[in-house]
């Protein structure tokens, strides 16, 4: 199996499989042209999501990363991994913790090879692999498009501590996907059931092109507007009352209040006027 580091394509991959690869690749790209110039002591300036420096974003994408890749290549190396974990929530906030003594240099290469891996064991999985994982087991362009969506929601963190205002792209319509498919994950996690009523979603993607459009087309309740907007609720990055979204009906308004697109306990998401 040829592999292309640059493209992350492989002769003989899944070509959906081979896709995300690029598209991730291609994220995480464009995080670490914003984490390269940086002055070491600015890896330790903190991020919105409390208690989390930039240091700690980047180590959590490279464990994850790392930690998928293990996944895919051994899995009973990971059940081992993941049964010895007693509390999932310390586990993903002492991963910072645990990798303070890298340096940045350290850890742009850590994240590197941690990817590098990934991206291997991805292409060179057979085709309807399943993913075990910390819940239930996932399709791998399902993780893969995880992936995705952690290293774009993470990169927000890090653009937000830095003051910078990133380009979105058309990579996009795959977190809003997750964000979507996520509606009754999102209703079960704070403890409802999912609302009877369809909820509609119509966003604006970044580049020229129709709507990006869920739902019934039909249905009463709606939400609408860009895809950045959406997609920085979903991943919890904004509070919606600092975006443009408009939400319309019961079920639209009660699913974006508490929207997430990240599996796990609920998150704590961003306080209304945070952002302005």
């Amino acid at each position: 199996m040829s592999v292309d580091r640059g493209s992350g394509a492989a002769s003989g991959a899944d070509p959906v499989v081979a896709g995300l690869c690029v598209d991730l690749r291609a994220e995480a790209d464009d995080l670490r042209a914003l984490l390269e110039p940086l002055p070491e002591q600015d890896w330790m300036r903190p991020t919105p999501a409390p208690g989390w420096t930039i240091h700690d974003q980047v180590a959590h994408l490279a464990h994850f990363d790392g930690v998928t890749r293990l996944a895919l290549a051994e899995p009973e190396g990971f059940l081992a991994e993941r049964d010895a974990v007693t509390d999932l929530q310390s586990y993903v906030d002492g991963i910072g913790p645990a990798n303070a003594r890298r340096t940045s240099a350290q850890m742009l290469q850590w994240w590197r090879e941690e990817q590098d891996g990934l991206i291997a064991a991805a292409l060179a999985a057979p085709h309807g692999e399943r993913v075990p994982w910390f819940g239930p087991a996932m399709s791998l362009p399902s993780k893969l498009t995880a992936r995705i969506m952690e290293t774009w929601a993470h990169g927000q963190d890090v653009a937000d501590a830095l003051g910078v205002i990133r380009t979105p792209t058309d990579r996009l319509r795959h977190i809003a996907r997750i964000g979507v498919l996520a509606t009754p994950n999102s209703f079960r996690t704070h403890g409802h059931d999912p609302p009877s009523a369809p909820i509609r979603v119509a966003l604006t993607p970044p580049a020229e092109g129709p709507d990006w459009e869920w739902g019934d087309p039909i249905a009463a309740d709606v939400v609408s507007g860009t895809a950045l907007d959406f997609c920085l609720v979903v991943t919890q990055r904004r509070h919606v009352d600092d975006t443009s979204l408009h939400v319309h009906g019961p079920a639209a308004l009660a699913w974006i209040a508490i929207a997430q697109a990240f599996a796990g306990p609920a998150g704590r998401g961003r306080a209304p006027g945070q952002f302005g």
